[in-house]
C-alpha cells in the first residue's frame, strides 16, 4: 500500500498544463531526456527514409517550417513557455500523405502529402499540427503514461512490462509510437486522440500567428478526408479522430485562431 501511495504522490507531483487548451498533463519524463530520445529516433528513421532531392519541395519545407518554428517561439502573452528547438527541416520522397515533428523540432514532410495539402498554407496547417505534437510535449506525455502502465502492472504483481525501454540499436515500436513516429492499437488510445485532437486546435494558432490563414486548414482536413475514401477504422480503433468529428472542431476553434491571424494582419500593415 504504501507504494501506491508513493506512485500517486509522484504523479500529483508531475502535473503540467498543455499549451493553449490548458488541459492538465502528468510528466515523467524531463525535457532533456525527451530531446535526446527524440534526436537518436530522428536519425533512426532518417537512415531508413528515401530523402527527397526536390529542391522546390525541400525550399517551400524550410520556408513554412521556420515560419511555423518562429511563430512557436515568439508566443503573444502567455499562450505557452517558449521552446527552444534545434530546429530541422527534412523532406521524404514517398508517395504517402505523412508528416510528424519529433522531439526538439525534428521535422519530415513526406512528398505524398503535397497533392492534398496543395499550397503553402495548406503545408502550414500540416506542419503546424506537427509542431504542436512537441510544443504540448506530447512524446514525454506518453512515455509517462507508459511507465505509469508498466509500475502499476509491478505493484499488482502481474510483472513487468516494459515499454518504450532504451535500447542499444532501435526503439521498441511503443517507445517510437510514443514519440510520434509510429501508431499502436493499444489501451492508450483514448489520449491519442485527444493529443491529435489538441495539436489541431494548437496547430490553428501555430499557422495563424505565423501569417498563414487558418481556414486553410480546414481544405487539408477535406483532402485527407476525400484521399482515405472511407476506408478508415472505427474512432474507437484509430489514434486519430473521426474526419467528421475533426473538422467540427476546426470550425469550432476557428473564430479563436482567426483573431490570431487577423492580429498578425494588421501587425504586418503597421
Amino acid at each position: 500500500m504504501r507504494h501506491v501511495f508513493l506512485l500517486a504522490f509522484c504523479l500529483l507531483a508531475a502535473c503540467e498544463s498543455a499549451p493553449v487548451t490548458g488541459r492538465s498533463q502528468m510528466m515523467l519524463v524531463s525535457e532533456s531526456e525527451e530531446r535526446q530520445l527524440g534526436a537518436q529516433a530522428y536519425r533512426q528513421v532518417l537512415a531508413s527514409e528515401p530523402r527527397s532531392h526536390d529542391v522546390e519541395f525541400n525550399a517551400l519545407v524550410e520556408k513554412v517550417g521556420r515560419r511555423i518554428a518562429h511563430a512557436a517561439e515568439h508566443p503573444p502573452t502567455d499562450l505557452w513557455k517558449a521552446p527552444h528547438y534545434n530546429w530541422e527541416f527534412r523532406t521524404i520522397s514517398k508517395n504517402e500523405p505523412n508528416a510528424f515533428c519529433l522531439p526538439g523540432g525534428k521535422v519530415a514532410v513526406y512528398s505524398g502529402i503535397l497533392p492534398i495539402s496543395r499550397s503553402e498554407s495548406g503545408l502550414a496547417a500540416v506542419i503546424g499540427h506537427e509542431v504542436a505534437h512537441a510544443l504540448a510535449r506530447h512524446s514525454a506525455e506518453r512515455l509517462s503514461d507508459q511507465r505509469v502502465a508498466s509500475a502499476a502492472v509491478l505493484l499488482t504483481g502481474v510483472g513487468l512490462a516494459v515499454a518504450g525501454g532504451r535500447q542499444s540499436a532501435s526503439y521498441a515500436p511503443a517507445t517510437m509510437a510514443a514519440l510520434g513516429a509510429g501508431a499502436t492499437v493499444g489501451f492508450l488510445l483514448p489520449m491519442s486522440r485527444a493529443q491529435e485532437s489538441e495539436a489541431d486546435h494548437i496547430g490553428l494558432i501555430l499557422m495563424a500567428l505565423a501569417g498563414y490563414d487558418p481556414r486553410e486548414a480546414i481544405h487539408l482536413w477535406e483532402g485527407m478526408r476525400a484521399h482515405s475514401g472511407g476506408r478508415k477504422p472505427p474512432e474507437w480503433l484509430s489514434t486519430h479522430p473521426a474526419d467528421d468529428s475533426r473538422l467540427a472542431d476546426i470550425r469550432k476553434w476557428m473564430p479563436e485562431a482567426m483573431k490570431y491571424y487577423h492580429s498578425r494582419e494588421r501587425q504586418n500593415r503597421g
